[in-house]
């Protein structure tokens, strides 16, 4: 029945339709499919080899092989991944030795693999490099973490995990944050241990930090090398401790120095990555382990709580030992080079290899160099790798300029109990923070030292104060203290017969400081100097840089060469370079009585007399007839009426309004001058007045005469280098006697014009020689006395608080009181310069208060005189005779109103003005008519 059907279908339109265009689809797929199958056999091999290089029975190597193996399994099972093309793997075990791990790599390299994973160690890596530089042969290290290998001589050589370069700039990121100064580093003697310690000796550096002592050992060191290695190192001041050491022997540090007692409070340890690697590889947790590292601080890489890192986690093998980040960076690096190949071969890279002609066997040798193949992809491969960028378990994966791996970030952690805590993070982007490095790359970058923030430490003996960091080193040796042996004013500084040996106003600050620190300080004074000569101080502040002496004691100036090569403390009494020389009283001069008021206060005093005078004359000259007279008597009353209300003894009386008021305050301000003359001309005349012909340091500059200034001091250095006084004006003077006896005799006889000194000891010369002597001008420069200290010696910033903390207690001053009390002199020598003369500037409200009512005064007058003026002379025509007044005047009309008829006007009486304007308004009305 069918076979009758078939026919007919064949015959029908549609049928013939339909099976056409199934042809025409199914002929092109089997093409396309056939020429899919022969692209990728023929350019995608069937399988490609990666090897692997690590330490199989180490704690990374445990975690790593299992890792590697997954990564492995994990790439030929995802279809989208080397598709065709299955990845197989080979596993050396360099056994965590050089010579071993060279040989395991050659024999590695005979397998042509197109990419190296590993090694976990940074010493066989700086051998390898080599290798695999000449056979180009990309090597991915998921564990080396040397520093070093990241230079431009290991192009070949690519790190998957991050370079301790960052772990040590994080940790001098910790030390700045607890204001530490000194660390002592505890390392492995090998490339991994002296780079890493080497970088962490750099990132301190820029944080004024150092590492005060390198405590290296050997690989394979036994407990009692370790033992005698931490027992120097205990003897240093220093008291945080960085432990840069491999995962395998850490433990052994811990364990020496739990045995030293060095596990108690005020220690910090500082473990890198190995701790927490190791710790995550053994689980669950020992205690006896846990139990030595009870407050540890330790960095752990930063692995993101990602999704793929929570998948990976859940399907790690529950046999397999402790999942750690280096087993995550070793999956990871295994993808990459997956990634990277299906890369390189879309861009039509293939494997192969050639020989290299440079390796030929040698007669009677067993090695095979023949056997070793050049990659000739290598370089294009290499460079695909660098271009990679995906999200692995452990992260972002790809790749800096420097070919470091990108967003360096660390876990702190705080080790107690039987586990640890997070108190931060650090991360290149942001510094400490306790926020999760993350979130914080979505916000601008910012490492300032004002936004560092971690959680509060459990330190070591359960202690979450903060540890100083440092104490006296227990070698049991006091602290040298030099003392400079004086000769002259020995109230501040001087040898003492009894314990401990000086005495002084020095030595009491420097004690009762010690007194105030929280912890004992043991020290010997040493009195520098023969005691017949006072040293040089620079010399002595030179010794203590030189590490003759830990510190110097006394009256030293902080000056700026100083600074340069040690540190100073607070300074515990102010100084500064002032010029004392010899004085005499002034004579009295004839023309004293004129001192009291400055040249211009004397002209605008009498200005204001004869001003007062002109307009009190104005205002009662048509009321007051003692104003009236000849032209003549009128002037000599505005003159006489003018200076008698000097003594209030004018006899002229004033009658009216705007007068009185001139008057009345002008007498106040004559008052008020008067007494101001008064007593300062009292002032002039009975207080002593004292001179001389040095008028400061410009005075002796521009002079040649000598200059007297205090053996050791450093007046000699300022006054020669900064200015510029030859040295053969500077006569060095011992003691106080020699102080007296040359600015006594002078210059001409041998002695000196004057003395340049610091301050404090001026004022013990001039209360000693009952103030014969003045100090001139002004002290030209600030300064202090301070405590000389080693470069970065903690004590110096302990005693500096410990000294404002007398100064503000008030001990500072009864200390100097205890040692310098002076008698009551006046320091500073009064210049007549023409300060303290009464001037303009004193007066000059009261002068515009006068002025004001003067000047508002006549306004008013004048005001009413127009106004009289106005009424006066009427507009019109009509002319009007005045004869009953002034018979002998000529007929005027009142519309000339020439400047003579108005002061005409003015100078009528008061009286006479009001009387014919009374007159004309009567008058008024019958002219109208």
């Amino acid at each position: 029945m069918g076979l009758f059907l078939i026919p007919r279908l064949f015959n029908t339109k549609i049928t013939r339709t339909i099976l056409l265009l199934i042809f025409c689809i199914w002929v092109p797929i089997e093409v396309v499919v056939g020429a899919g199958n022969a692209t990728v056999s023929s350019s995608r091999p069937r399988s490609v080899t990666i090897g692997a290089l690590f330490t199989s029975d180490s704690i990374i190597g445990r975690a790593a092989r299992p890792a590697i193996v997954a990564a492995v399994d994990d790439v030929n099972n995802d279809p989208n991944i080397l598709p065709g093309t299955k990845l197989n793997f080979i596993i050396h075990d360099t056994n965590c030795s050089g010579f071993v791990g060279t040989m395991e790599a050659l024999q590695l390299m005979e397998n042509e693999v197109f990419v190296a994973i590993g090694p976990q160690s940074s010493g066989i890596a700086h051998v390898i490099s080599h290798l695999v530089n000449e056979l180009q042969v990309p090597l991915l290290s998921f564990a080396a973490t040397d520093p070093s290998l990241s230079s431009l001589q290991y192009p070949f050589f690519l790190r998957t995990t991050h370079s301790d370069h960052f772990q040590m700039y994080a940790i001098a990121d910790m030390v700045q944050y607890y204001e530490w100064r000194e660390v002592i580093a505890i390392y492995v003697d090998d490339d991994y241990g002296r780079n890493g310690i080497s970088v962490l000796g750099d990132a301190l550096a820029k944080k004024r930090a150092k590492i005060s002592y390198k405590a290296a050992f050997t690989p394979g060191a036994s407990e009692s090398e370790i033992n005698d290695l931490l027992v120097g190192a205990n003897l240093i001041e220093s008291r945080v401790f960085v432990v840069h050491v491999n995962p395998d022997s850490g433990l052994k540090i811990f364990s020496v120095a739990k045995s030293l007692n060095m596990l108690i409070g005020g220690y910090v340890w500082i473990a890198t990555d190995w701790l927490p690697s190791h710790l995550d590889s053994i689980q669950p947790a020992d205690p006896d382990t846990m139990n030595l590292l009870q407050g540890v601080v330790a960095l752990r890489h930063h692995i993101p709580d990602t999704d793929v890192k929570k998948k990976f986690v859940s399907n790690w093998k529950s046999g397999y030992a402790g999942l750690n980040s280096y087993a995550l960076y070793a999956y990871d690096s295994v993808w990459l080079a997956a990634r990277a190949l299906d890369v390189f071969f879309n861009e039509g890279g293939s494997i192969s290899f050639s020989k290299d002609p440079r390796l030929q066997n040698t007669n009677g040798s067993v090695l095979q160099l023949g056997s070793l193949r050049v990659f000739d992809g290598g370089q294009k491969f290499l460079q695909t790798l660098m271009k990679m960028n995906f999200t692995g378990v452990s992260g972002q994966i790809g790749f800096d300029a420097d070919r470091n791996l990108v967003l360096p970030a660390y876990d702190i952690l705080n080790i107690g109990g039987t586990g640890s805590r997070r108190i931060g993070y650090w991360s290149n982007h942001s510094g400490l923070s306790v926020v999760a490095p993350e979130t914080l790359y979505a916000k601008p970058r910012n490492t300032s030292t004002i936004n560092q923030r971690l959680y509060s430490v459990i330190w070591p003996g359960e202690i979450t104060a903060t540890p100083r960091g440092w104490v006296f080193p227990n070698n049991g040796k006091p602290l040298r203290i030099a003392v400079p042996h004086r000769v002259s004013y020995t109230e501040f500084l001087g040898p003492d017969k009894s314990p401990p040996g000086a005495k002084g106003y020095c030595i009491d600050v420097f004690e009762a400081a010690i007194g105030l620190l929280s912890y004992p300080v043991t020290y010997n004074f040493i009195l520098y100097g023969d005691g017949k000569r006072t040293p040089i101080y620079t010399e002595l502040v030179t010794q203590v840089a030189e590490n003759n002496y830990d510190a110097a004691v006394g009256d030293i100036t902080i000056v700026t060469n100083r600074t340069r090569i040690v540190d100073f403390t607070q300074p515990f009494m102010e100084s500064g370079l002032v010029v004392v020389a010899p004085v005499q009283q002034e004579k009295t001069s004839p023309w004293a009585f004129l001192k009291p008021f400055t040249v211009e206060m004397w002209c605008v005093t009498g200005a204001f007399f004869l001003l007062v005078g002109a307009v009190v004359w104005i205002l009662e000259h048509r009321f007051n007839n003692e104003f009236r007279g000849p032209p003549s008597q009128q002037l000599m009353t505005i003159c006489w009426f003018s200076f008698s209300t000097m003594f209030f003894s004018h006899r002229e009386n004033t009658v009216s309004t705007l007068g009185r008021l001139v008057l009345i305050i002008w007498l106040f301000v004559v008052l008020i001058i008067n007494s101001s003359y008064t007593a300062s001309l009292t002032s002039i005349l009975t207080v002593q007045q004292l001179t001389s012909r040095i008028e400061g340091i410009d005075t002796l500059i521009s002079s040649s005469e000598p200059i007297g200034i205090q053996e050791g001091s450093f007046s000699w250095n300022y006054l020669v280098d900064e200015l510029n006084i030859a040295q053969s004006r500077l006569k060095k003077l011992k003691n106080l006697d020699e102080y007296y006896k040359a600015l006594m005799l002078g210059p001409k006889n041998g002695g000196v014009a004057a003395i340049v000194d610091e301050l404090p000891y001026i004022e013990l010369f001039l209360s000693r020689t009952n103030c014969a002597f003045r100090t001139v001008g002004q002290e030209f420069t600030k300064s202090g006395w301070g405590f000389a200290f080693q470069r970065d010696s903690p004590l110096a910033i302990d005693l500096s608080t410990a000294i404002l903390q007398l100064s503000e207690s008030g001990d500072l001053q009864k200390i100097h009181n205890k040692w310098l009390t002076l008698n009551e002199c006046s320091m500073q020598l009064g210049q007549d310069d023409g300060s303290s003369r009464l001037s303009l500037t004193s007066f000059w409200g009261l002068f515009l208060i006068c002025g004001s009512a003067c000047f508002i005064a006549l306004t008013v007058f004048f005001y009413r005189v127009c106004c009289q003026f106005r009424r006066f002379n009427p507009e019109g025509e009509e002319q009007v005779e005045v004869e009953e007044i002034e018979t002998a005047r000529p007929r005027r009309t009142l519309r000339s109103t020439s400047l003579k008829n108005l002061i005409d006007f003015v100078d009528r009486r008061e009286t006479e003005i009001k009387e014919i304007l009374r007159r004309n308004k009567n008058a008024s009305p019958s002219s109208s008519v």
